[in-house]
């Protein structure tokens, strides 16, 4: 199964957001670390205390945020939208239209980029 992780702040602080996009939490190792599941993609969620987030050989500490994300096809990126906008969902920018369809970037509470992208029909 296609497996994407990332780093958050607060496991419980993000699971909200993420059972918005459809997301199901599949196990639970203490409260650093969760797997959540969606249409056969593992999402593996991990906090402060896992291996994930030690410092690299270099002193280097992985931080959650960015630019890399997933991106989740919607049927309705607007209703999408309000839905995690329930949540205390920020998004980086409105919905922009592309010759594709339409998109915007939402964070998780830990500042992780997740595109929502509604493709043009017709």
């Amino acid at each position: 199964m296609p497996t994407v992780r990332y780093l958050v702040h607060d496991v419980d602080a993000v699971l909200p957001f993420y059972e918005a996009l459809g997301f199901r939490q599949v196990d639970r190792w203490g409260p650093p670390f969760a797997i959540l599941e969606r249409q056969g993609l593992a999402l593996w969620l991990s906090g402060p205390g896992t291996s994930a987030a030690r410092p690299m050989p270099d002193g280097a500490k992985p931080v959650p945020g960015g630019w890399s994300r997933i991106v989740i096809e919607v049927d309705d990126l607007d209703a999408t939208i309000g839905r995690l906008r329930a949540t205390g969902a920020r998004f980086r920018h409105e919905p922009v239209d592309g010759p594709g369809g339409r998109q915007v970037l939402a964070e998780d509470p830990s500042g992780n980029p997740v595109e929502l992208f509604e493709a043009t029909t017709g």
